[in-house]
């Protein structure tokens, strides 16, 4: 069957920005794949999706005028019920065909197929395809109904009685088959062929579409419009890194691609122009005014070579005069009360400081049931002192620095850092510049505590306390830092664990399960030697009776987030759950414990002592508590004397690399025990009548299975 391109566009006023390229990507696939459904188009025909602020718009390369007509059987009732002794059909049969649309006369064609235990009556007809003006009807509605609006608008038609619901206001329709308009209706309008441009710049009003592979480049070339989202954000960072090389001096237009994408949803011409400001400005920490153009103005801050903020900066216009210069100097009075602004609040920030700020936080209401932000860095600053303890205990061990006097001076001057830190880490949220800038919240606090004279221990501290942010995002970079970023999320955890405020399936307000792997990454990628029920034990007494102790749900979420990012990281599920089963107390020891299991799942012996661990696990568990005790004399077949020999010989060699960290070898060394193993469950009755027998062989069995799942639950690597 003959096949032609398919365009359709919604002409509408402007569009939310933050939402366009998901609105055109919906509208596009949805439409594709009603077509598809319905067998007017194929799988294999190339979809082009197109959104701009003011249009959205969907091509299919190919699809047909009329759907394929369908060959269909019909279940009638059985044959019994149709027809009579004499074959002639009853009163129900001919009721069933007219419902139909047939009469007696189709009696003689109907098929006969058994279904079931009877033979049943079957009604064959052809149905006839759907024309593209029905399909393509039936396409669009569903398109409109299903787009992710974020925000429905309600308006009046033009009848003035009629309204609809949508997004923005719709203006236009174009419905074209070829060249062919296809007569669909959709929000009030009717479809025709022509559309709009540019609102300043096009060289037609209106643009006659002629046909439906002439979309885009008619809009281009009579309209100055970029329909394509993709090819008008490409044409942004052409014409930025174009901009940027004339300016010279390798300077950078900052890369934030939430930003790029939302100017590319407000323009449908792009021009990008060289603008600057007063370069007194830069006195202001640059995060302040790469913000504000941002955020604000949806401007390109420039950088150098360095990643300084330069006096310059890059504006994308939707217009192109000959004499740009207007533009650019709107652009720059615009933006310059902003930066005076941002100047204005670091200026009256830094006549205060921080610690002077601490009294406010008692002002704030952090939770209902936990009290102000006051109440809350109190707590930090409890569980803060609790970890750099526990953190310096160890680190002191691991260095062999422990009892000396570098070791007291390091001391006091951590847990001092660690105090001030903690106590600062929250007083920007009152500062004038967070208050207008929510988002420099820590960015701020480590200027201010630099402005106080403040060690750089204790400002990367504050500014590092929120990390990591996000998926991806840096560790604090220094002790200091680390423990009060736990002892931060760690607060958090707990008390909401603690009023019972518990995720639920999307919803998470608090970010809980972002803290919970921001713990995780703290202490497994910087190999801190700390323990995780060490840690909320720590946690816990810091809320006095404003809680319930949430230690044990809490560890569940946490081995629950590790071992989905585990298996994010490409570990595979068994050797993820052999691992977490010990619920090992110190996260810095998992990765180490992987690679040993997986090196272990290697061997040839390891499906043998995976399913002999299971065997064993089963066995004890019927047991009961076992004493893992052998007393030498009480074994009588040689096979558990050999295996009591080996243990002896390999269990403390096994042991010694274990407790040395080295993890693999101590897998690997007790991997030699296959071959008495197997032949202690080939030769020995384990559950003998004898009772102390079958007591000394239990505790034999214990004590290899305590040798075995040191480091992981190997039973559960059993296929």
């Amino acid at each position: 069957m003959n096949t032609a391109p398919l365009l359709v566009e919604l002409f509408v006023e402007e569009l939310p920005p933050k939402a366009l390229q998901k609105l055109g990507d919906a509208f596009a696939s949805v439409l594709r794949d009603q077509l598809v459904a319905l067998e007017l188009a194929d799988a294999s025909a190339q979809l082009t999706a197109y959104a701009s602020p003011r249009r959205l718009a969907a091509h299919l390369s190919a699809v047909r005028a009329q759907a394929p007509d369908k060959a269909i059987s019909q279940k009638l009732m059985p044959v019994s019920v149709g027809l009579d002794a004499s074959g002639q059909a009853t009163p129900a049969l001919l009721k069933k065909l007219s419902a139909l649309g047939a009469d007696a006369s189709a009696v003689a064609q109907l098929k006969r197929a058994p279904d079931g235990k009877a033979e049943v009556l079957f009604y064959e007809s052809t149905a006839r395809g759907a024309t593209l003006a029905e399909g393509l009807q039936k396409a669009l509605d569903e398109a409109i109904r299903l787009l992710p609006i974020p925000k429905v608008m309600r308006y009046q038609l033009q009848d003035g009685w009629s309204s609809v619901n949508f997004v923005r206001p719709a203006h236009g329709l174009v419905a074209l088959h070829g060249s062919d308009v296809v007569p669909v209706t959709a929000l009030g309008l009717s479809a025709d062929r022509t559309t709009q441009g540019h609102r300043f710049e096009a060289s037609v009003h209106p643009v006659a579409l002629t046909h439906a592979d002439h979309y885009a480049a008619q809009l281009r070339s009579e309209g100055a419009v970029i329909a394509s989202f993709a090819e008008r954000r490409a044409e942004i960072v052409r014409q930025l890194q174009a901009a940027a090389a004339r300016i010279g001096g390798g300077v950078r237009p900052i890369e934030d691609d939430a930003l790029l994408d939302e100017v590319t949803a407000l323009v449908e011409r792009p021009n990008v122009l060289v603008c600057q400001f007063e370069q007194e400005f830069l006195a202001v920490p640059q995060e302040c005014l790469i913000l504000t153009m941002k955020a604000n103005q949806k401007y390109f801050p420039l950088l150098n070579a360095e990643g300084k903020l330069t006096h310059q900066f890059l504006i994308v216009s939707n217009i192109t005069p000959q004499d740009a210069s207007a533009v650019i100097e709107g652009n720059e009075r615009v933006v310059r009360p902003r930066l005076a602004d941002a100047k204005f609040f670091f200026d009256q920030d830094r006549k205060k400081t921080l610690v002077s700020r601490v009294p406010q936080l008692d002002k704030v209401v952090y939770h209902n049931q936990l009290g102000t932000q006051g109440e809350r860095v109190q707590r930090v600053r409890a569980i803060a002192q609790a970890i750099g303890a526990q953190l310096f205990a160890a680190l002191s061990q691991r260095h062999d620095i422990d009892g000396t006097q570098d070791a007291e001076v390091v001391q006091d001057y951590l847990m001092t850092c660690v105090d001030n830190a903690a106590l600062l880490a929250k007083t920007d949220l009152v500062t004038d510049m967070v208050g207008e800038f929510p988002e420099l919240q820590g960015t701020m606090g480590a200027y201010y505590a630099i402005n106080d004279g403040l060690p750089d221990d204790v400002a990367h501290a504050i500014e590092d306390h929120y990390k990591p942010r996000f998926a991806g995002d840096s560790l604090p970079r220094n002790n200091v830092g680390l423990v009060v970023a736990l002892a931060d999320k760690l607060e958090t955890l707990v008390g909401m664990f603690g009023i019972g405020n518990l995720p639920t399936g999307d919803r998470d307000p608090f970010a809980l399960r972002r803290h919970a792997l921001g713990v995780i990454r703290m202490l497994t990628e910087r190999d801190l030697p700390l323990e995780l029920p060490a840690l909320l034990a720590a946690a816990v007494p810091a809320f006095g009776d404003k809680i319930e102790d949430p230690s044990a749900a809490l560890l569940d979420f946490i081995f629950e987030r590790l071992a989905g990012s585990l298996r994010e990281q490409g570990y595979r599920a068994q050797e993820v759950d052999a691992v977490l089963a010990l619920r090992p107390p110190r996260l810095s020891q998992v990765p180490q414990r992987l690679a040993a299991v997986r090196a272990f799942a290697s061997l040839p012996e390891a499906l043998a002592h995976a399913a002999a661990n299971k065997r064993i696990t089963n066995i004890l568990k019927k047991a009961g508590p076992v004493d893992a005790h052998v007393n030498p004399e009480l074994l009588l077949e040689q096979a558990e004397k050999d295996l009591f020999i080996a243990l002896q010989r390999y269990v403390p060699e096994s042991t010694a690399q274990f407790e040395a960290g080295d993890y693999t070898a101590s897998l690997q060394t007790l991997a030699i025990l296959r071959a008495p193993v197997d032949a202690f469950f080939d030769d020995v009755m384990v559950n003998a009548e004898q009772l102390d027998l079958r007591l000394n062989r239990q505790g034999l069995l214990k004590m290899l299975h305590q040798a075995m799942n040191r480091v992981a639950d190997l039973s559960l690597l059993a296929v």
